[in-house]
């Protein structure tokens, strides 16, 4: 069958506009997906349990210890798909030090990093300080600080003072290996 020019013309425009609307529901769908995945990693931090499920008297949820002694406690970061070991926290009240793993090679310019871990989970967590410090309930050299060491371009260590709260702990812990798995996979791409 012989189509016109014209028809072949509409039917050029059809098909851009097909693929112009897949990009954009695809796109819909790698934002609902990333944050999904976010919501998954700080449920399971927090130790989610389904309200129906939940015994009448509430009991204690399950907590990462911080350590007072001498020695600061290691937490392991996992990638979530394969447990690969990424990086370790190691915990003082004082401050969480993220280490990278040997080998992995990441920069602070590969997302999540600055938009989501710094800026997001850590500017937050400056700004609720701040308001802290214009009440007076904190210290303003209590307020939480985020710095980056690297070796070259590559990061070797996250460094996190006056974490203060045992929930920021657990929150920046969960955070970190969601931001860190998803830089390994961006760096691949």
């Amino acid at each position: 069958m012989q189509y016109t020019d014209e028809q072949i013309q509409k039917m050029i425009e059809l098909k851009d506009s097909i693929i112009d609307k897949m990009t954009k529901h695809q796109e819909e769908l790698d934002f609902l997906e990333r944050n999904l995945e976010i919501l998954d990693v700080i449920l399971k931090g927090s130790s989610f349990t389904k309200a129906s499920s939940l015994p009448k008297k509430e009991e204690p949820k399950q907590e990462i210890k911080i350590e007072t002694k001498d020695e600061p406690e290691s937490i392991p970061i996992k990638k979530n798909k394969d447990g690969e070991i990424i990086a370790n926290a190691f915990v003082t009240p004082e401050q969480i030090s993220i280490i990278l793993s040997e080998g992995i090679g990441l920069t602070d310019e590969i997302p999540p990093l600055r938009s989501f871990f710094i800026e997001r989970i850590i500017g937050e967590m400056k700004k609720t300080d701040s308001v802290d410090v214009k009440d007076g309930k904190i210290d303003e050299s209590a307020v939480i600080d985020c710095v980056i060491n690297k070796n070259g371009p590559s990061i070797r260590e996250i460094i996190i003072k006056n974490y203060r709260q045992k929930e920021r702990l657990d929150e920046i812990i969960n955070t970190a290996t969601w931001s860190l798995t998803r830089m390994l996979e961006n760096s691949v791409k």
